[in-house]
């Protein structure tokens, strides 16, 4: 199982498992699916409004070109626009529990998505495959070549679902647990989620520079939940904020 360290924005460093071959293929076969789909409808829709000038026989050249062209088209427009609008993630990404994060911790730009798109083109057609595959399994990041020149990696996020469900199994309901912070609802499952690496981490790797980063999150989650007094056990008090944001929106 290969990892990642990622430094977010807020100097906070979070371990992510990063997605194997058998996790991005499953996504593809997915998207493969939806992109046919949109291919046969641009196709059918193209063959329509041009019959005239591309059905002819004089013109199969032009008519071979173009078809071979759409697909591709196609699959670089699909992959942009999804992760570009669904945040790092296709529909077949999604469906996986993976996504695509920038390696410096900061948002993954629209030029970013349109360079891992683009670079399908060789990654996926003109290698059929291969050198994509090769890279993903050869590389420290698990990194094709779209993900070197955008500085991206693909990770897994699916662990989501278990860590909501360890943690609802101690809760049973709002009748005998009082949340402490209801202010937490502002904050996101991704934020929750970061507070969990942050916790983890320092128990597995007790010294001052996590205690720091503890120090630091903690800091900006009071003055987000507008907390005055700082908590005596901050540890504590973050594994609070997970449980109160469990039961206040699950």
């Amino acid at each position: 199982m290969k990892t990642i360290d990622i430094t977010t924005t807020q100097k906070v460093t979070i371990e992510y498992e990063l997605a194997g071959l058998r996790d991005r293929f499953l996504a593809y076969l997915i998207d493969n699916m939806i992109i046919s789909a949109m291919w046969l409808f641009a196709y059918l829709i193209f063959s329509a409004a041009f019959y005239n000038e591309f059905i002819l026989d004089e013109n199969e050249g032009s008519q071979s070109l173009i078809y071979i062209m759409l697909p591709i088209f196609t699959f670089i427009l699909y992959h942009f626009l999804s992760e570009l609008l669904m945040d790092g993630q296709s529909i077949g990404k999604k469906a996986v529990g993976i996504k695509v994060i920038k390696l410096n911790g900061k948002e993954a730009t629209p030029s970013d998505y349109f360079i891992r798109a683009l670079f399908h083109f060789i990654d996926t057609f003109l290698s059929m495959h291969v050198l994509g595959a090769i890279m993903v399994l050869s590389t420290d990041k698990s990194q094709r070549l779209g993900d070197l020149a955008a500085n991206t990696a693909v990770i897994k996020i699916k662990f989501n679902l278990r860590f909501r469900l360890e943690d609802i199994l101690k809760i049973n309901s709002l009748a005998d647990y009082e949340p402490q912070f209801p202010d937490v609802r502002q904050f996101t499952e991704q934020d929750m989620l970061l507070i969990k690496s942050v916790v983890a981490r320092n128990r597995q790797f007790n010294n001052s520079s996590h205690r720091e980063v503890v120090n630091t999150l903690v800091r900006d989650l009071m003055l987000k939940l507008d907390i005055v007094e700082p908590p005596k056990d901050k540890i504590h008090f973050l594994k609070t904020l997970i449980k109160d944001y469990i039961v206040l929106t699950r």
